[in-house]
């Protein structure tokens, strides 16, 4: 990077911090810390939940799914407004009513105190593990940049959002989301203009959309049902409605946002807000991945876009990788021809348009094939090397073809997407493993100030926990598809409990617990011989809750029911 850039990085990043620490400083208690006072207007805690849920690995990993796997990623979020629609009626209400810090306290108050402790650890262990995978994230551009290790820049990135998250808890953390997401979505929106800028002379915004749809990138809606594809509109609304009703609803990490509004009509307005937006949001950032594909059909690509790993290859099987870049070269060229020509004859609907988009999509088809040879070569040959580059394609646009300034500062909106969903998932596993576990078995209540120490030493340690999750994120492949395979490994299960507590009042707290211990075994089981895609195991986690529950109730008949 030039030192312009750099200063635009640096100076970006450093005023976030800065503001960060200011705004938050003088806290005197955990209602401040945890919950902001519970002061945050609608505006704030929706820019806070798109912050909290919109991190580094969306604006990094989701333009490369879409260049990969097309636009079919967007059904994921379709089930996303009736899940906002649900727990505005029935979540919000009962955790406002209760003035809770973590959502887990209701489940004490409904059942007992280990069916509240079972269901915490549950998020603590999910949520401490995608915290991880959403370091990992911005620390991949800091290696890349800098050629510096990953392991380094794991710790360097975890390691400067602490300083601002510790120092000012929640309200630090409101008010720089509202910031960084500004800045996230004024910057992207400039990228995508600057894409379509940089095309070849005489290629516009219309034609890249035709190239990206006749090369299958732009398949937004797929309605054939298959329980093993991960993307598809009955996923979707189905599985995505369920995923979205426990990260939304059971997520500490996201009712930490809207439980620290002033009132209950602020934490509603600001959640239904979010499922009205989030859908374009994400169809937005997918379509500029879509686009690049359609860029980089025009102009030369790289034969693997994670260049360092390839590098490894060129140093460690010259001849191999010689034999690719020669292939490579070839069916470049050869896919830059057939788009030129496609564009040519768009308007003309004649047999030669039908014959060479035949010609493009088999083309398409060798160069995916070359790519799969070459990235088995990789991983073959250097087991720290990534599981795929998918994660680097809109970082490699980036670098080489944005103008100085706009990549500094396309950098710096990678690491503020990240500390904004990283600073608030960090609150939210202190607020947890304080309340819901240290405090519970704490035969003592801290005053204020002790208790407020706490606070800042879980929110430390789960930080140090994160960043060493980062070290082990390199095998993950997709971040985006990673972070949400492992959250819907647990947010079934959890959001059964939470089911069975708000509609089947004759359940009590012995029942739920052994249920949702037999629920978590069953979708592991279910996710471990790969039955069905990682979107269903929300459904099933959730229904296993209440069936065996059910099933429990016919052989424990309980003299009293907690209420």
């Amino acid at each position: 990077m030039s030192s312009i850039d750099w200063t635009v990085l640096i100076v970006t990043l450093v005023a976030v911090v800065v503001y960060g620490v200011l705004i938050g400083r003088g806290q005197k208690s955990n209602e401040s810390y945890l919950k902001a006072d519970n002061k945050m207007p609608w505006y704030i805690v929706l820019l806070g939940i798109m912050a909290t849920q919109a991190s580094a690995i969306t604006f990094l990993s989701a333009p490369g799914q879409a260049y990969t796997d097309g636009m079919r990623f967007v059904q994921y979020y379709f089930g996303l407004p009736l899940a906002m629609i649900v727990i505005c009626i029935t979540f919000i209400p009962i955790f406002q009513r209760l003035n809770v810090y973590t959502a887990y306290e209701y489940l004490e108050n409904r059942f007992d105190k280990k069916t509240r402790v079972l269901t915490s650890l549950l998020f603590l262990f999910s949520r401490g593990l995608s915290t991880g995978i959403s370091i990992y994230a911005p620390s991949i551009i800091l290696s890349s940049v800098l050629n510096w290790n990953i392991y380094l820049t794991n710790v360097l990135t975890g390691g400067i959002l602490l300083i601002y998250t510790y120092v000012g808890g929640a309200k630090a953390i409101a008010h720089t989301q509202k910031l960084q997401f500004l800045i996230i979505l004024g910057t992207m929106t400039f990228a995508g203009y600057l894409l379509i800028q940089n095309m070849p002379n005489g290629i516009g915004f219309n034609d890249a959309l035709y190239l990206a749809g006749k090369s299958g990138k732009l398949n937004v809606i797929t309605t054939e049902f298959d329980w093993k594809d991960k993307y598809n509109i009955w996923s979707g609304l189905i599985g995505g409605f369920f995923l979205a009703l426990s990260y939304f609803g059971t997520d500490q990490s996201q009712v930490g946002r809207y439980i620290s509004a002033k009132d209950t009509t602020n934490a509603k307005m600001g959640l239904l807000l979010n499922g009205l937006v989030k859908i374009p949001m994400q169809f937005a950032i997918l379509l500029i991945g879509a686009l690049l594909f359609a860029f980089f059909s025009l102009k030369p690509a790289p034969i693997y876009f994670n260049e360092r790993s390839y590098q490894y290859l060129k140093e460690t099987k010259p001849e191999q990788a010689a034999v690719f870049e020669k292939e490579h070269e070839d069916l470049q060229a050869k896919f830059n021809a057939e788009s030129k020509e496609i564009l040519k004859l768009k308007e003309t609907h004649s047999p030669q348009l039908k014959k060479t988009i035949q010609d493009f999509k088999d083309t398409q088809t060798q160069a995916k094939a070359l790519h799969s040879r070459v990235e088995e070569a990789i991983n073959s040959s250097n087991y720290n090397a990534e599981k795929t580059d998918t994660n680097y394609i809109f970082l490699y646009f980036v670098k080489n073809t944005l103008p100085v300034g706009m990549i500094g500062l396309l950098f710096a909106v990678i690491f503020l997407a990240s500390w904004g969903s990283i600073s608030a998932a960090l609150n939210s596993l202190a607020a947890c493993s304080l309340k819901d576990v240290h405090l519970l078995f704490k035969k003592e209540i801290p005053d204020e100030k002790t208790e407020l120490r706490y606070s800042r030493l879980h929110t430390l340690a789960w930080g140090i926990f994160s960043i060493g999750v980062a070290m082990f994120a390199t095998q993950m492949g997709s971040l985006i598809e990673a972070v949400n395979v492992l959250g819907s490994l647990f947010y079934g299960p959890i959001l059964g409990i939470f089911l069975v507590a708000f509609y089947y009042k004759k359940i009590t707290g012995a029942i739920v617990f052994m249920a949702a211990i037999l629920s978590e075994i069953a979708v592991i089981a279910v996710y471990q011989f790969d039955i069905v895609s990682f979107l269903w195991l929300n459904v099933i986690g959730a229904a296993a809750v209440i069936i065996f529950s059910a099933i429990g109730l016919v052989f424990y008949k309980p003299k009293t029911v907690n209420s």
